[in-house]
């Protein structure tokens, strides 16, 4: 229910409206009217709002900033020692109260006002004194102006002046905020503050310089820098018979020293004093206070030229309340902030186009969500006709910033960012090296792996467009390695000398790609194709990791029959003499460090140590020995210890990683923790292994450059082991391995280069492709892994590196301010791969299931990033259980759960045609998936795909006009969430 309130000084207002700078939309003679007010009666516009609406269209583009403010509400109290001020509240963006007792400030909460405090104030404003623009360089010589500008028929007498003067001089008592150690100092000398209570202070004049207490206040932290201060003054005074109000507005900020409880320039102050018998002071100061944090309202009180332009912005304010009735909810009920606020640009931009029915909700979300254009359609992508155009134009835009990619890197975030990504590339590299060593019969292992991901790596990060991207064997070009092995096998042709040939075509047929611009075609890559890829790869991740710690229990078997109270007759001894040999005589038993290990299986790392006879398992199977006895066979819990190892590191990376939104600790204390989780787990999960003392399996890291199978080198000739007609044949194969190293690299890079992610030195599509091609060829030619982008650890570094603002206001959760852009960390990674390769004595500490939950935590965080899965659990929910999510307010149900049914039952297809024979085609999958997304506009309207996907390009596409669509990528509905009743009201009726 919207509450509307007619125009005030309709005259003035027309003359004010009349004498106003030109409209801004020439076309639409009402959107000025629409955009601040819904009224049914025709009503005109002040200058001021007007040019508030102008600005912050601006503001959006960035060419115009509004300072935030703090503001600060005074009342006037009676004390023992007589009338002092005292602060009782304080706002950025949302309220905090001084709780009754004043020890403590009130969380953040969305203010409720009273209705009738917003009808006073404007009231205030209508009769009381407005210096706008005044110029004055300390708080006497305001209050004296304030004072001497009475209205005629209001003017005060020279005595009421000199006590109002008096009165508003005095010393504010400020409620700072405390820390934990000064509450517990105050708790300590409680009895002596009871004592000094008792003792009246004298009441001091407002100093003209900042206090000490302002400038240690640790409240300033919280106060983004360029913030100005407003002053909110109410009370009641015995002396006065009528209200007295001012409105002032400085021209510029002033320093008006101890009156803020922080040293900041102060813009506005309002007044408002009056007699005992009206006590309603404290909500109009309120209604005030909350004025002036509406972003719109404070941009009027900027601009305005006069006192009819604060009307018309508090009319403005109150055509946009919501109203919740009384008896309906409890007032008393603090309204916590919401997580994600409206951009203030929707009330200035609305359009008769975005009234018009889109589907069920509300109307004007579409308009909300708008992007124009094609969410890939930047200048990244746009055909230059030119041979080698598209790759000139991404070296001239990334040449300017190769200097600042290392100077970027320079903060303590990067090298957590490193730590984390580089052992996520370890696990990757020898997770994948060892399948490739299982498929390709050792002719490329753990060792190729390294050594590959480092030299391909490096050179990526080097000379790459997006240095962001993180190189990696990926599922796809494994699933073709296999295929490739097996075929040379069955008909016994060289697999390196083959794969060498396939691989020099793919690097031709990806120069050929990136001369004529193919990189054009990922504008046709939507969220449909995004999801389904990323979702593929996501449970790679996932299921290789649970392959791999599935499979201990087959080379670690838990031991069910063992029996603590069997543990006497449990022994192991070490038979020197030849087997089957029973002679007494000739029998040589030595007690063997076995037994001790089996006997105590339940106290770990108290192993007693050898006797000096005593013979190890290694050393008597060495000298020709045997062994006899209970317990020989006896294998440890070492699958049970690396299940805990694995599901503890999973959770504590979960864990630590929402720490950093908790509200335990300092913000930094709290970041630093975040950062560094993955690390911290895994030094969590290396002690506890130490500490057991069980054998899990340990990551094992050559130690010397040789290659993994003895029969190759590390250079592979293209002629001599195959008939001369494979060259010409294997441009065959290699036609379908350019397909997915085309799609593989593309859609990572679209994924990594979306416009939520606000990266400001732009992307290298067809750079990044050069690259890959010519890294095929490198690789071909030393007999290492093919390598592309790694889609689940590219969007970990992405995560790792967030900005985030370093001041919030209360209540407000930080602002992403974009990605730490710089090649840094990701030369530092692949450095560190190299230097692996020798660094076995150290890495053979950390246990692989850690490892592994490492790769399940990447995989699980990849794959609630997307909104497939969030449209998956959908399925689950009975509707009255549904989210209140954008597109279930525009698309039918039934329409959503269709949609992503395709949406699975493709990505179920992919997973089959990964796993089977018919691998082969997968990358015409891959391909498939554009057509796919085509097809589906025959199925679905193009309001529906608007909301579930993204259109494609061309005029006209989706039969969508460009100014609706919305913006692509996950996030684009949750980053600005639309007008909802109940929990985004501005006010509410108390």
């Amino acid at each position: 229910m919207r509450a509307h309130v007619p125009g005030a000084g309709g005259t003035a207002l027309r003359a004010a409206d009349s004498c106003s700078q030109p409209r801004l939309d020439g076309g639409n003679p009402g959107a000025p009217s629409q955009a601040f007010g819904c009224s049914i009666f025709p009503s005109s516009m002040a200058a001021a709002p007007r040019r508030a609406g102008a600005a912050l269209q601006r503001e959006e583009s960035g060419d115009l900033t509004c300072p935030l403010l703090f503001i600060q509400l005074n009342q006037l109290l009676s004390t023992p020692a007589g009338l002092e001020w005292r602060e009782m509240a304080r706002w950025i963006k949302f309220e905090e109260k001084v709780e009754d007792g004043g020890e403590r400030w009130s969380a953040p909460h969305v203010p409720a006002l009273p209705l009738y405090s917003l009808f006073q104030l404007r009231t205030c404003l209508q009769k009381g004194t407005m210096l706008l623009d005044l110029d004055a360089t300390s708080f006497k010589e305001i209050i004296d102006k304030a004072l001497s500008g009475q209205p005629e028929e209001a003017e005060l007498q020279p005595a009421l002046r000199e006590r109002l003067a008096a009165l508003l001089l005095l010393q504010p008592q400020h409620q700072p905020t405390k820390s934990l150690l000064q509450l517990l100092a105050e708790l300590c000398l409680s009895p002596c503050r009871e004592k000094a209570k008792g003792r009246c202070e004298p009441r001091r004049q407002l100093s003209k310089t900042p206090l000490q207490e302002q400038l240690r206040n640790r409240f300033k932290k919280k106060v983004p820098p360029g913030a100005e201060a407003a002053h909110v003054a109410v009370g009641e005074v015995e002396f006065l018979e009528k209200p007295f109000a001012a409105f002032i507005r400085l021209r510029r900020g002033v320093s008006l020293g101890s009156l803020a409880e922080v040293s900041l320039p102060s813009r506005f102050l309002f007044i408002l004093l009056g007699p005992p018998k009206v006590r309603a002071y404290h909500e109009v100061g309120r209604a005030m206070a909350t004025l002036l944090t509406d972003e719109l309202f404070q941009r009027v009180a900027r601009q305005a030229e006069h006192r009819e332009d604060l009307i018309t912005g508090i009319e403005a304010f109150l055509d946009e309340l919501i109203v919740l009735p009384p008896g309906k909810w409890d007032p008393s009920t603090r309204i916590p902030p919401p997580r994600h606020l409206p951009s203030p640009r929707r009330r200035t931009a609305v359009d008769p186009l975005d009234q018009q029915p889109h589907g069920n909700g509300d109307m004007t979300a579409a308009g909300d969500r708008a992007s124009p254009g094609h969410p890939h359609s930047g200048e990244e992508l746009e055909r230059t006709g030119r041979l080698f155009g598209g790759l000139l134009r991404d070296i001239r835009r990334k040449a300017p910033w190769y200097g600042s990619d290392f100077s970027d890197a320079l903060h303590p975030q990067c090298l957590s960012a490193v730590l984390y990504i580089y052992l996520a590339t370890v696990t990757n590299a020898i997770t994948f090296g060892g399948m490739l060593g299982d498929a390709t019969a050792n002719m490329q292992g753990v060792l190729e792996s390294f050594l590959g991901t480092a030299l391909a790596g490096f050179i990526f990060c080097l000379f790459s467009g997006q240095p962001l991207t993180i190189l990696s064997s990926t599922g796809p070009v494994l699933v073709f390695e296999r295929l490739l092995f097996s075929f040379s096998q069955d008909h016994s042709l060289d697999y390196l000398e083959l794969r060498l040939w396939i691989g020099l075509w793919v690097a031709f047929f990806g120069v050929v790609l990136v001369a004529t611009e193919a990189s054009h075609l990922v504008r046709y890559f939507t969220r449909f194709t995004e999801e389904g890829f990323c979702a593929l790869i996501s449970l790679i991740f996932i299921y290789d990791s649970l392959k791999k710690m599935l499979s201990l229990a087959d080379a670690f078997p838990i031991n069910w029959q063992y029996r603590l109270d069997n543990v006497t007759s449990y022994s192991c001894t070490c038979n020197l003499s030849s087997p089957g040999h029973s002679s007494a005589g000739n029998d040589t038993l030595l007690p063997s460090p076995l037994v001790a290990q089996q006997v105590q299986p339940l106290l770990p790392g108290r192993q007693p140590p050898a006797t000096p006879a005593g013979l190890s398992r290694t050393q008597c199977l060495d000298r020709g020995g045997h062994l006899l006895g209970t317990s020989c066979q006896y294998v440890p819990d070492v699958t049970l210890i690396s299940f805990l190892l694995f599901g503890g590191t999973f959770l504590f990376c979960f864990a630590l990683k929402r720490f950093r939104s908790s509200r335990y600790f300092s913000v930094g204390v709290r970041k630093l923790v975040s950062d560094f989780a993955v690390v911290l787990a895994i030094l969590s999960s290396c002690t506890v292994d130490a500490v057991l003392g069980l054998e899990t399996p340990k990551l094992l890291v050559p130690g010397e450059l040789k290659p993994t199978n003895p029969a190759r080198g590390w250079i592979v000739f293209p002629f001599g082991a195959n008939p001369w007609w494979v060259c010409l044949v294997s441009a065959v194969p290699a036609v379908l391995v350019t397909i997915l190293i085309f799609m593989d690299q593309q859609i990572t890079a679209v994924i990594l280069n979306r416009k939520e992610y606000k990266l400001q030195k732009g992307a290298g599509f067809h750079l990044d492709l050069l690259c890959v091609s010519l890294l095929m060829f490198v690789t071909s030619v030393i007999g290492l892994p093919w390598y592309v982008s790694a889609t689940v650890i590219s969007l970990a570094h992405m995560e790792s590196l967030r900005k985030e603002s370093a001041t919030s206001a209360p209540g407000e959760h930080p602002k992403f301010l974009g990605i730490r852009e710089q090649r840094l960390t990701g030369l530092t990674v692949f450095l560190l791969m190299g230097i692996s390769i020798f660094m076995a004595s150290l890495l053979k500490y950390i246990p692989m299931p850690v490892l592994y939950g490492v790769f399940l935590h990447m995989g699980v965080t990849a794959l609630n990033s997307i909104q497939l899965m969030d449209r998956a659990r959908l399925l689950l929910m009975p509707p009255k259980h549904l989210p209140d999510l954008a597109y279930l307010r525009h698309v039918p149900l039934g329409r959503v759960h269709l949609y992503t049914i395709i949406q699975l039952l493709c990505l179920g297809l992919l997973w089959i045609l990964k796993s089977t024979v018919a691998a082969i085609i997968f990358p015409l999958m891959l391909l498939a998936l554009v057509g796919i997304r085509k097809g589906l506009e025959r199925i679905f309207s193009p309001h529906d795909l608007s909301w579930l996907d993204g259109p494609l390009p061309g005029p006209g596409a989706a039969g969508t006009p460009p100014r609706e669509r919305p913006e692509h990528g996950r996030g684009a509905e949750e980053c600005e969430p639309m007008h909802r009743p109940g929990p985004q009201i501005n006010l509410s009726v108390n």
